[in-house]
């Protein structure tokens, strides 16, 4: 019996999921970016910025580390078998700028970020408390000690890297080759090479399978149900110091940034976003734009200003799409890259790949917040759909 076309596009959607090896999509990639735990902070924030990424891990000579929610991943020789270092865990730019904030007001922030080990502020982010490895040689999802393996690898389909991407794991290491040992109630892991696969990976495999994807992507995010309704937001003349404590107790990588100054009553607090007009936003990524040298001085900008100040220094360094957008810009602003309840998810997520974004703001006709789609919203509204369609063709 023929197909009908909606049949036809469901079911390329789920081929191309399920046919697509992890090892597609991270065939391009470079070699791991990595930093000794001898690093100081500011030589990690250094080695972000030169390589344009968001996280690195962090290595140390074998056997002499618990890693971070008690993993043992490890790099071994290839020739020899030979364990030659081992992944103590993984620092963002989230936990440098949650160490940032903990420094107190009279602190030389420049001077503690050359003389702090890198290894000192491992875990101080909700994500950085486990190290993430997706692997080939388990016959079952195991979740122990916060480390997540599951029968993926660099051999495993897209379909499966979704799930725990899903969930909110932003960045996992994908083994070339592994193999897996238990050692008491922990299991250690060797491979003579990782490579880092990110949600952002799978956001661009989506945008660059746009057409096989059509019978999901062209729902809009609202139909979807991918839009968070529950994001926080802060004043435009709030101190970016109180953001970040904020951002920290609240376990925030983003905050929308709205018009007014914060409740002289009240004091700097989070707010709703919803019903308010959008003006900017501050995230953790924003702290790679800042000289180290400046972060004593900025600290107490409005975090507005704050913003302002880095899209100048932007036009300077980008050269993707994103450096055309902040070039065209006004002078001192950044675009706001927005979409609408009734924005197709196939335009969502062109624009983060475009712009190189985590998240896109979801505002009204009159420009006023509803909330917010993250990557980890998109990639659970895609997963949830093949879900279903799955469920549907049993039952059905």
């Amino acid at each position: 019996m023929l197909q009908n076309q909606p049949e036809k596009e469901e079911m390329d959607a789920n081929m191309i999921l399920k046919s697509t090896k992890v090892s597609e999509v991270i065939q391009n990639k470079r070699r791991l970016v990595e930093v000794p735990y001898t690093a100081s902070v500011a030589d990690t924030l250094n080695a972000l910025l030169a390589n344009n990424i968001l996280a690195v891990p962090v290595a140390a000579p074998p056997g002499q580390w618990i890693g971070a929610g008690g993993s043992m991943i490890l790099e071994s020789d290839k020739l020899t078998g030979s364990v030659r270092k081992q992944y103590i865990g993984m620092v963002s730019m989230l936990d440098i700028l949650l160490h940032v904030a903990e420094c107190g007001p009279g602190t030389d922030i420049e001077a503690n970020l050359m003389s702090v080990p890198v290894s000192a502020i491992i875990g101080r982010s909700l994500e950085g408390l486990s190290l993430w490895s997706i692997n080939p040689d388990t016959s079952s999802r195991l979740q122990a000690e916060n480390v997540f393996y599951k029968n993926v690898g660099h051999e495993g389909e897209v379909m499966d890297v979704m799930e725990p991407f899903s969930k909110g794991i932003h960045r996992a290491l994908v083994p070339l080759e592994s193999h897996m040992d238990h050692v008491g109630l922990e299991l250690k892991e060797s491979s003579p090479g990782y490579r880092m696969l990110t949600q952002m990976d799978i956001a661009q495999f989506f945008k660059l399978h746009s057409n096989e994807l059509q019978s999901i992507t062209t729902s809009s995010v609202g139909q979807l149900g991918a839009v968070n309704k529950g994001a926080f937001a802060v004043p435009a003349g709030m101190q970016v110091r109180n953001v970040v404590k904020w951002m920290r107790n609240a376990s925030l990588n983003a905050v929308a940034i709205v018009d007014g100054s914060p409740d002289a009553e009240k004091g700097p607090m989070l707010m709703i976003s919803q019903g308010r007009r959008l003006v900017g936003t501050f995230s953790a990524t924003d702290l790679r734009g800042c000289p180290p040298r400046m972060l004593q001085t900025w600290l107490s900008l409005p975090v507005l200003e704050f913003v302002e100040k880095l899209s100048e220094a932007e036009k300077f360094t980008h050269s993707s799409a994103a450096a055309a957008a902040l070039t065209s810009a006004s002078p001192g602003s950044r675009p706001l890259v927005t979409c609408l309840m009734t924005s197709s998810l196939e335009e969502v997520i062109s624009k983060v790949v475009d712009y190189h974004i985590h998240r896109i703001w979801v505002v009204d006709k009159e420009g006023l917040l509803i909330g917010l789609v993250s990557l980890t919203d998109i990639l659970r509204a895609v997963h949830s759909k093949i879900v279903a369609l799955e469920a549907s063709d049993i039952t059905g």
